[in-house]
């Protein structure tokens, strides 16, 4: 490779070393089926020293293509290690195609120096990244990055302030608000935090590791998310004390002080680095996704918008050939300048039910609407009710909890579930419409309107939508929760955000809504005394009334496809 020129300064030439990938790595690569075929043999140059922004050195790894010529570089920092699968997904896979990726372990975790504190060093390390890239002599001052979870958070921190050789973004299923990913409406996300508190810890020490203490946490999560209190309960299950964890689960207001410049919404707001974002239906970090595609767009940002049927992990295991893809031709269309693979439409979405793609010109396709009400017999119709009434109650009881069932998720129980179990139980209410006579298109927002009086004055509500086949199987859709105070007997008004979706209700099929006190431990219990659920010590039982004029407030119906107004099940 000859010597160049990048800037006003003359790179010398670079020898490449003659290291292959890590055998893992070769292995895992050669099991993976519906990827594009490799451009280039891979070489792989392991230990690098990066200094942080304090000087801490961030241990790297560089994948290069063996061939001539210049390449773009992407730009990959973990906190997960630099080992399987991002070895292999990143490494060697993009290398392959003609990229220098560089994959970097943020500070504090796999072997780099310094303390890893969540989200406050990633955007003074990225810069620091940068800058010794462009001393590197096989950098062509063209960048990109890529990455999911947490690796998402870390683009958005180097887009605080985009260095000028940021071409393009790839944020896979990621984040950029922490206090989003720990809390909702001030209820702590119980099971995410202990999920995240143990990837964090585990995953940069290898494979092994991660693995031997999910299952610890898998074996006591019952013991450690009944305690009384649930402060420092974690430490037996996650094998140590996490200092962190206590601090996420203990400031639910994201005004806080402890929160200052953790969410790096705002970044989209501004950003004019074109940037593609994939998530999934049932991904814990979907509603971040929409929230900055949203974003994006108001701010004038090339983007684009992938949305399959997955999981937070499943993104990246069965769905992976079409991340790659979309991905791929991301990152060739602004390094390469190569726009062939880019799809005609801003937005690719799978629609559920009906098991196929739909690609549309923007996302929401249409605004929310269509309200379908409950009725004392529980079903559910589109003709208002008369008044506000009373309509039906039930009682939560903190000590025998709803528990939760599927859903977004960090564990395998993720995903769409039958629903019968749960609806059975006497504190879960379901309203179920008539079944329908065609098929019936829901794209877009999905909420609860709720009028809801309690007898304590505290209470959580679980609301979720559900498509019921002409077998009686119940499968959840999508779903949310919100933390109301009561004013006494007197109904308080709620609106709880149930995500997004895009839905095909099938002829025959129900549209079902259900509603309870809580989700556990997907979400902590409400103690209901006001008390903060990571210190209470005291559990209340709370009657929960729903009131008649509470509305599923769907998208726009598509095609006009359904039931009458008036029809009952």
């Amino acid at each position: 490779m000859a010597a160049r020129t990048h800037g006003s300064a003359t790179r010398p030439t670079w020898a490449p070393p003659s290291g292959k990938p890590p055998l893992a790595s070769r292995i895992m690569r050669a099991t993976w089926r519906g990827l594009p075929a490799k451009r280039h043999d891979v070489g792989w140059e392991p230990g690098l020293l990066v200094p942080a922004a304090d000087g801490s050195p961030l241990i790297t790894d560089h994948y290069f293509p063996r061939a001539e010529g210049d390449f773009p570089t992407l730009l990959v920092r973990s906190p997960y290690g630099r080992g399987l699968p991002w070895s292999p997904m990143y490494g060697v896979l993009f290398a392959e195609q003609g990229f220098h990726v560089v994959l970097q372990s943020c500070r504090g975790t796999g072997g780099s120096g310094g303390q890893f504190d969540l989200w406050r060093n990633e955007a003074a390390d990225g810069q620091a990244t940068v800058s010794w890239l462009r001393e590197r002599p096989w950098f062509n001052g063209t960048l990109g990055t890529i990455g999911p979870s947490y690796l998402g958070y870390v683009q958005w921190a180097l887009a605080v302030e985009p260095p000028p050789e940021l071409k393009a973004m790839v944020v896979q299923v990621g984040l950029h608000d922490p206090h989003a990913l720990f809390h909702a409406d001030g209820a702590l996300r119980l099971e995410n935090a202990l999920a995240v508190g143990v990837g964090m810890t585990y995953q940069h020490q290898g494979m092994a590791r991660f693995v031997k203490a999910t299952l610890r946490l898998q074996r006591r999560l019952r013991d450690v998310t009944t305690a009384q209190p649930l402060r420092g309960a974690h430490v037996p299950a996650l094998g140590g004390d996490v200092p962190w964890l206590d601090d996420v689960m203990s400031h639910p207001d994201a005004e806080d002080a402890y929160w200052s410049g953790a969410s790096l919404a705002a970044v989209a707001q501004r950003l004019k680095v074109p940037t593609s974002l994939i998530t999934g239906w049932h991904d814990v970090l979907g509603d971040q996704t929409f929230e900055q595609y949203r974003r994006l767009r108001e701010a004038g940002c090339e983007t684009a918008l992938l949305v399959g049927p997955w999981t937070h992990t499943s993104a990246l295991q069965q769905g992976w050939p079409e991340v790659f893809a979309e991905s791929l031709a991301w990152l060739r269309a602004h390094l390469y300048g190569d726009p062939s693979g880019l799809r005609p439409t801003r937005v690719r979405v799978h629609v559920g039910g009906q098991d196929d793609w739909r690609d549309i010109e923007d996302w929401p396709p249409a605004t929310l609407g269509s309200p379908w009400f409950p009725t004392a017999q529980k079903h559910l119709t589109q003709q208002a009710p008369p008044d506000s009434a009373p309509l039906m109650s039930f009682r939560y009881d903190p000590s025998d909890p709803t528990p939760s069932l599927g859903g977004p998720l960090l564990s395998r129980t993720a995903g769409p579930r039958d629903n019968s179990t749960l609806e059975v139980r006497d504190d879960v209410l379901t309203f179920t419409g008539p079944p329908l006579t065609e098929p019936l298109d829901i794209l877009g927002p999905v909420a609860a309107r709720l009028s809801i009086s309690t007898d304590t004055g505290h209470a959580d509500i679980f609301t979720r939508l559900c498509d019921v086949d002409a077998q009686g199987r119940s499968v959840n859709i999508c779903d949310g929760l919100g933390r109301l105070r009561t004013d006494g007997q007197e109904p308080s008004q709620i609106t709880v955000p149930m995500s997004h979706t895009a839905h095909r209700f099938a002829a025959g099929h129900r549209i079902r809504w259900q509603i309870s006190g809580g989700a556990h431990p997907r979400y902590a219990r409400n103690p209901g005394t006001g008390e903060s659920p990571v210190d209470a010590t005291t559990f209340t039982p709370v009657r929960i009334t729903l009131h008649a004029d509470s509305a599923l407030m769907l998208a726009p119906l598509a095609r006009g496809s359904g039931p009458s107004p008036t029809g009952n099940s």
